[in-house]
């Protein structure tokens, strides 16, 4: 491990630059449990609460006034393990962790009342990206200097408001907007290794150990997303939507208590502008019987914009050391990315049945992971079920994100400069999320 490798926390705080979605650089693309059971690929349907998220011409479809309620619980599995080779003794493990087991609730609130016959609104109240990670100190005491109290976690979450207005131009074309009014909230706890002192002493250098790192920020971001929604017909339906880039200023304070056993300032505020990335989507929907319907989406999400993110000290030696040593300004290298998805729903009288799948490719490149953020390759299994009585729908889902491990090798992250953000070692990943959604129209 590389000594003065202070801030890993500069690139796990890229966890915000979401476009709202969870597999896709820990983002929520699967908001409400239809749309999450049938694969995520909802844009071209876009018929229920969620559509506010996914589409939101597809609100212009509502001829009562409509509610609906999602929740869902994300729990992250992770491991990660480090090993080394230690001349004539062979393979020692330094660290072989599990994550701790932790319930990260996310969640949709959303309302539409028809103004005309061809005019809707609404407003939505969702959480679009969240998740976390948080590993036994312990099990990584032998890479923090035999400290086994340091904290390692993140909690990530962003909840958006979006009042929407959405127009059915004709029977075939209806078109949507939405403003999306973006809080987000952060907190980090790491080992900040040590750093390089000068003394006025021989050898006029000492190295410190400092221990517990601590960052937690909030900030406000403000975006939009445009629809359109095209049904030339009963069995087919066209969709497309993209959310705009959304700038992001975070503003917090971060802590190293081991700073003032030197008698220099611990904590320092600290600002971070991230540029939340533009997303497109387009997606169809089939009905190749009456009972049964068939989606597929293709979505992008532009997250090369994302290649170096900075971090602004306000304390002067809190600045002048993080400028020193390189680690105000944090590579990502991240890449952009597709997923194409796929769902069906079959009913059955006043029950449906649903499943899906989707591939999420991790945006970010093996220099930059990290084992507090769950940047995979994911395949991703949904299922689901739906019971209607009258105007009341009740759904239940889950997602399952199948992570492939990732390797850093241990030389690599020593000696190329390319990797300085990384942890070396095996990483995996899996993440089950069970959802719940109850709607009514009244």
């Amino acid at each position: 491990m590389k000594k003065g490798k202070l801030f890993l926390c500069v690139f796990v705080s890229l966890l915000f630059i979401s476009s709202m979605s969870l597999a896709n650089g820990l983002n929520l693309n699967s908001l409400g449990t239809r749309a999450l059971s049938m694969g995520g690929a909802f844009v071209g349907l876009a018929d229920d609460f969620s559509a506010i998220f996914w589409n939101p011409a597809g609100i212009a479809q509502f001829d009562k006034s409509y509610f609906g309620f999602y929740g869902s619980d994300l729990i992250p599995r992770g491991s990660y393990k480090l090993d080394t080779v230690i001349p004539s003794k062979g393979s020692f493990t330094l660290v072989d962790a599990e994550s701790k087991t932790k319930h990260y609730l996310t969640g949709m609130g959303a309302y539409y009342h028809p103004l005309t016959e061809n005019l809707v609104a609404g407003i939505g109240i969702y959480a679009p990206s969240g998740l976390g990670v948080e590993w036994d100190g312990a099990d990584f005491a032998l890479i923090t200097n035999n400290n086994p109290s340091i904290k390692w976690m993140s909690k990530v979450g962003v909840i958006t408001i979006s009042p929407a207005i959405a127009y059915k131009i004709n029977d075939q074309i209806s078109i949507g907007a939405t403003l999306n009014m973006n809080y987000g909230m952060f907190d980090l706890k790491m080992y900040a290794e040590s750093a390089v002192f000068p003394i006025n002493v021989p050898p006029y250098f000492t190295e410190v150990d400092l221990g517990q790192y601590e960052e937690s920020m909030n900030g406000w971001g403000i975006g939009a997303t445009f629809g359109v929604l095209v049904k030339p017909n009963e069995m087919f339906s066209l969709g497309v939507t993209v959310r705009t880039p959304s700038k992001i200023k975070f503003e917090g304070d971060a802590k190293l208590p081991n700073l003032s056993f030197l008698d220099l300032t611990s904590k320092s505020d600290l600002d971070r502008e991230i540029t939340w990335p533009l997303w497109i989507a387009a997606g169809v929907a089939v009905k190749p019987m009456k009972d049964l319907t068939v989606t597929a989406d293709v979505q992008f999400t532009q997250w090369s914009k994302l290649d170096v993110i900075e971090t602004d000290y306000k304390d002067t030696f809190w600045k002048l050391f993080m400028a020193e040593s390189g680690k105000n300004k944090m590579p990502l290298h991240w890449e952009d990315a597709f997923q194409i998805r796929f769902g069906a729903e079959y009913l059955l009288k006043n029950m449906a049945f649903r499943a899906g799948y989707y591939r999420d490719p991790a945006p970010g490149p093996e220099r930059t992971l990290n084992a507090l953020l769950p940047n995979f390759d994911f395949n991703v299994i949904t299922v689901g079920f739906g019971y209607k009585m009258d105007d009341l729908q009740i759904d239940l889902g889950f997602e399952y994100l199948m992570g492939k491990e990732r390797t850093v090798d241990l030389l690599k992250a020593a000696m190329d400069p390319e990797y300085e953000s990384a942890m070396p070692g095996i990483h995996n990943m899996a993440i089950p999320v069970p959802n719940i959604s109850v709607s009514y129209k009244f």
